[in-house]
C-alpha cells in the first residue's frame, strides 16, 4: 500500500480516536465542557483539513505531523503523575475503553509521525530519474 494512503488512514484514525478520548475526558470531568472546547475542535478541524484537502503537499504533511505529535503526547501526559488509571478514573465505568483509546491513539499518531516525516523527506529529496 502506498505511504500516502497509509498516512491518510492513520491520520483519520488518530483524529477519530482523539475525538473519542476528548469526549471521554469531558464526560469524566477531566476537561471542562464549556466554550473552551472550541479550541480542541478547531485543532481537530485543521488536522482534518490537512489530512483530506492538503494531502501530498508540504503544508498537509506539516499539519499532519504537528497533529500527530500532539496525538502522540496525549498518552504520555496521561501516564504522568498517577498514571493512566490512577486517581479518580481507576474505579469508574468505561476505564477499559478509555485506556484502549489512549493506547490506540498513541499507536496511530506515532505511525502518522513516521509517515509524515517520510512524506516530507520525499518532497525534500528529489528522486533520480532514469535516463
Amino acid at each position: 500500500m502506498k505511504p500516502d494512503v497509509l498516512l491518510t488512514i492513520a491520520s483519520l484514525l488518530s483524529i477519530l480516536l482523539m475525538t473519542f478520548h476528548f469526549t471521554d475526558d469531558i464526560v469524566r470531568g477531566m476537561e471542562p465542557g464549556g466554550t473552551s472546547t472550541i479550541y480542541g475542535i478547531l485543532i481537530l478541524v485543521v488536522w482534518l483539513y490537512g489530512t483530506l484537502m492538503l494531502a501530498q503537499r508540504r503544508s498537509g504533511y506539516v499539519i499532519m505531523l504537528l497533529g500527530s505529535i500532539l496525538g502522540s503526547g496525549v498518552p504520555v501526559i496521561h501516564m504522568m503523575g498517577a498514571g493512566m488509571i490512577g486517581g479518580r478514573i481507576a474505579n469508574s465505568s468505561g476505564v477499559f475503553f478509555w485506556v484502549w483509546t489512549l493506547i490506540a491513539l498513541g499507536l496511530t499518531a506515532l505511525f502518522s509521525v513516521i509517515l509524515s516525516v517520510h512524506g516530507l523527506w520525499r518532497l525534500a529529496v528529489p528522486s533520480r530519474q532514469a535516463n
